[in-house]
């Protein structure tokens, strides 16, 4: 391998033996009895992930447009955009899908390695230093607390780690006026792998080019201002179309995206709460940890050769005005609120408030390579350097984050680093200044990993991870699998957020950004739960939503349960569309079109050989009938209990237990619902075949009414070529006279507006790229002639 790749391939060794050292000692997956499934990284990216195994394998129900085995049916693109349009998601399908964990441990791995690798590239790009400097500080970077701390279970966002170093790149060929045609497609692939953090690393590099623009107009002696400043607006003109063309060619992800977010259940609003400075201060430090502060640590190299630039005789004062007044400005824009909503593109997020904080680390990185392209710092530098550092751990000694190891191995961080840059540079002078380096990078990054990984399971939700009862699972619900004729829920207890697409099968269950707003309203109405304030749906477990919905089979207490359920495709009489209230049993018995709940008596019991069910959508506890007992766990705005079966009432006036006051009881009629479906079945379609962007229904002649869908419906759907009405929430159309065959196709929306935009994209970009080569044909020399 040529010389010139070592130093990247160094970053990304080093930065891979400390994720992967310091989980080994903390004992977490896949290095000991500690497992990784915590909040959205067990409830989402594992999933998903599965899911992306099943579409490439071939083994998925749906494709890109639509998803069938999530809530009810949904739309995918936007859930791939934002969580599987990485170039790394792909590499799941390498391993055995029992081994999706390992997989995407596997991937995160690699994306870090791969940010140490693209900041290593872009150091050495700068200006020239000692090779393995660059190295460390390309790990330094990679190996922020952000990405320890936050991108280690939101491995998405861990493309935006990446993406930083390239976009800067991109901004260092804008400045020079070359790679017209490369530009735009790095651009392109940044914001199609993660549009959220890409957007942060867009700015960060944005602010990046103006201070290196700014810089090399204070190195250019000669030029006049008018000259430098004409040439700055080229720059930043240059920049910023090659920033439009590859935004513009990722459309065809990103508007799908956006809209997606638009019909999606609203989220929390939050009104931002600046962190403490102190609190700032400590998470600047090694082995801290806290949800609702800056991740901001990197390797006490970086803040040491940083505090250095500012007393460094041998670097232009401008240069190094620019470059700590970019790291101040930064860190002061993440704490107020109006340049915090644009960092976060003008929305508060729901969870972590600084998830921009590796856009700072690059900073940091960036400019104590500044300083390091004129040479090591000198004596005086370096005490002025320690002394910054020893203030801002002084800063930090108020927080209550603040840990002994963080103090005891920045102080020892601190002494070998500047040992190293005080030794001679060559020899074994070298060999050991390098050691002190690279085991201070090591250890305060592998700590600091441990110290997260111990952390988030105290303090995170977590989940089951994949075993051998999931396998069990997935091995019964894929043998009982047969749809399209029937759906089989993964049913409960459950183990993730997304256990349809973790699990196998087709069911209620779905979490996601995209939540579609009417699945949630449809899915509450008729009385099923969630959590994360109705973006997280649960498995709703009743024998009439079961019908309505066509679910054969379904996980209930360890075992497969069986049904008789109505096709996917039924026809209602003509007439209005209900009107959903209050009670989930009227709406129920409104959608399906006949009374099956009675009342309980007086005392609160109902007749012998009736279903029991309890809805108490804000009560957490155990409600009882009898020996049979069943856990709620409600409270809105953040919980919705979902309507829960207490058993069938097998003694006469027998009242169940319930934990609060407030909730309402019904008794299901099961010879009333067989009634009521064998109605329905007369009247259904005979054959549905489905596909990944629609479907097509055998209806049975003379048939009239409605026709009804037991999917959401989601913006998108077309029936019979017209635009599809909605029946109780659900996709539905009126019929004409004489229609035997229904047809509804989806296209997801914006996919339109997204491949016009990328469209134009292209064609910007080939004609730049055509301009851009006439220019340098004009500006070639002319071959000698021949003798």
């Amino acid at each position: 391998m040529p010389n010139t790749r070592r130093p990247y391939l160094l970053a990304a060794l080093l930065t891979a033996a400390a994720v992967c050292g310091g989980d080994a000692v903390a004992r977490v997956f896949p290095f000991g009895p500690r497992h990784r499934a915590v909040n959205d990284l067990a409830n989402q990216f594992v999933p998903f992930h599965a899911h992306l195994w099943d579409l490439l394998r071939g083994r998925a129900d749906g494709g890109l447009p639509l998803d069938w085995q999530a809530g009810w049916g949904t739309s995918f693109l936007p859930d791939y955009g934002t969580y599987l349009s990485s170039p790394f998601a792909p590499l799941v399908a390498l391993l055995p899908r029992g081994d999706i964990e390992y997989a995407v441990y596997a991937i995160t791995v690699l994306k870090t390695a791969a940010a140490a690798a693209a900041m290593t590239f872009l150091l050495c790009r700068l200006g020239p230093a000692t090779r393995w400097w660059a190295s460390v500080l390309g790990a330094s970077y990679a190996l922020c607390g952000w990405s320890l701390a936050e991108g280690e279970y939101n491995p998405m966002w861990l493309d935006g780690l990446i993406a930083f170093p390239l976009l800067c790149l991109v901004g260092e060929w804008a400045r020079e006026g070359r790679r017209p045609l490369l530009g735009p497609l790095v651009v392109a692939v940044c914001w199609v792998a993660n549009f959220y953090t890409a957007y942060m690393a867009t700015l960060g590099a944005a602010l990046v080019l103006l201070v290196r623009i700014a810089v090399a107009d204070s190195a250019t002696a000669r030029a006049t201002v008018r000259a430098t400043t004409r040439e700055g607006l080229r720059v930043l003109l240059r920049a910023g179309l090659t920033t439009g063309i590859g935004i513009a060619l990722a459309a065809p992800v990103l508007v799908p995206v956006l809209l997606g977010s638009r019909h999606a259940h609203p989220g929390l609003d939050r009104e931002f709460d600046p962190a403490p400075a102190a609190d700032v201060l400590a998470r600047l430090l090694p082995v801290t940890y806290s949800f609702a502060t800056p991740a901001a640590f990197v390797c006490t190299a970086v803040p040491l050769l940083v505090g250095a630039l500012l007393f460094r005789r041998d670097v232009p004062g401008r240069e190094r005005r620019l470059w700590a007044g970019l790291c101040v400005g930064v860190v002061a824009s993440m704490q107020w609120g109006p340049t915090h909503l644009l960092w976060h593109a003008f929305a508060t997020p729901n969870g972590s408030p600084y998830r921009q904080t590796f856009v700072l680390a690059g900073v940091l990185v960036l400019a104590a390579w500044a300083g390091f392209a004129h040479g090591p710092p000198d004596r005086r530098a370096l005490l002025g350097g320690t002394a910054v550092v020893l203030a801002l751990v002084a800063g930090s000694l108020p927080s209550p984050f603040l840990t002994p190891w963080a103090l005891l191995l920045t102080g020892v961080g601190l002494a070998a680093v500047a040992g190293a840059l005080l030794l001679p540079r060559r020899g074994r002078y070298g060999a050991l200044a390098a050691l002190l380096v690279t085991g201070t990078l090591l250890g305060q990054a592998a700590a600091t990993t441990a110290y997260a990984d111990r952390e988030r399971l105290a303090r995170l939700d977590d989940y089951p991870p994949w075993g051998a009862e999931q396998e069990r699972r997935a091995t019964a619900l894929a043998a009982a699998d047969g749809w399209p004729a029937y759906r089989t829920d993964p049913g409960l207890p459950r183990v993730a957020g997304n256990d349809p697409l973790l699990l196998g099968g087709q069911g209620a269950a779905y979490y996601s950004s995209h939540t579609p707003a009417v699945l949630t309203e449809t899915l509450t109405a008729l009385g099923g739960g969630w959590t994360s304030r109705g973006r997280n749906l649960l498995s709703l477990d009743n024998p009439v939503t079961d019908a309505l919905f066509g679910v054969g089979a379904r996980w209930r207490d360890g075992r497969l349960v069986r049904a008789e359920p109505l096709p996917l495709v039924t026809v209602r009489p003509p007439g209005p569309a209900p009107a959903y209230g209050p009670s989930p049993f009227r709406n129920q018995e409104l959608l399906l079109g006949s009374r099956v709940y009675g009342a309980p008596a007086a005392d609160g019991s109902c007749p012998v050989g009736t279903e029991v069910f309890l809805w108490a959508p804000d009560v957490t506890g155990t409600a009882r009938l009898g020996t049979y007992e069943t856990r709620l766990l409600g409270g809105r705005p953040k919980r919705r209990a979902a309507l829960v079966s207490l058993g069938i009432a097998r003694t006469p006036g027998t009242e169940p237990s319930v934990p609060a006051p407030g909730g309402e009881l019904a008794c299901l009629d099961h010879d009333r619902l067989r009634t009521a479906l064998a109605a329905l079945r007369a009247r259904a379609a005979t054959s549905v075949r489905i596909t990944s962007g629609g479907l097509t229904a055998t209806l049975p002649p003379g048939t009239t009414g409605t026709a009804v869908v037991a999917a959401p419906r989601i913006a998108g759907w077309r029936c019979q070529n017209t635009r599809a009405g909605a029946y109780g929430g659900l996709l539905a159309l009126d019929l004409a006279p004489g229609t035997t065959t229904l047809t509804c196709s989806f296209r997801t929306p914006g996919l339109r507006a997204g491949l016009a935009a990328g469209t134009g994209g292209l064609l910007l970009l080939a004609l730049r790229t055509a301009l851009a080569a006439r220019n340098g044909r004009r500006a070639r020399p002319p071959a000698p002639l021949s003798p």
